[in-house]
């Protein structure tokens, strides 16, 4: 899942759909700084709570050191895409 993370965001949690240059990206804000992959860890934190998730279900696949990120996101994929689609 391709997500766009904000780092020391001032409003933590999903913030919606936006257009990317290679299609739709969720954004995601997070407060944790962008050192040592706290940024990452947050990230994935915070979508697997929206998914209704563990944390350890997300984990970023691609875009360790940018903004740009993909994410995977473990589970059943039916019942994962009506959650994202919900978001």
């Amino acid at each position: 899942m391709a997500v766009k993370v904000q780092p020391r965001s001032r409003r933590p949690g999903v913030q919606g759909r936006r257009p990317g240059a290679d299609g739709e990206r969720l954004c995601i804000g997070v407060a944790a700084p962008p050192e040592d992959g706290r940024a990452n860890a947050a990230a994935c934190a915070v979508l697997a709570e929206a998914l209704g998730l563990p944390a350890r279900a997300v984990a970023v696949l691609a875009g360790h050191t940018s903004r740009d990120k993909i994410l995977h996101v473990s589970g059943d994929p039916a019942a994962l895409k009506l959650r994202l689609e919900a978001l």
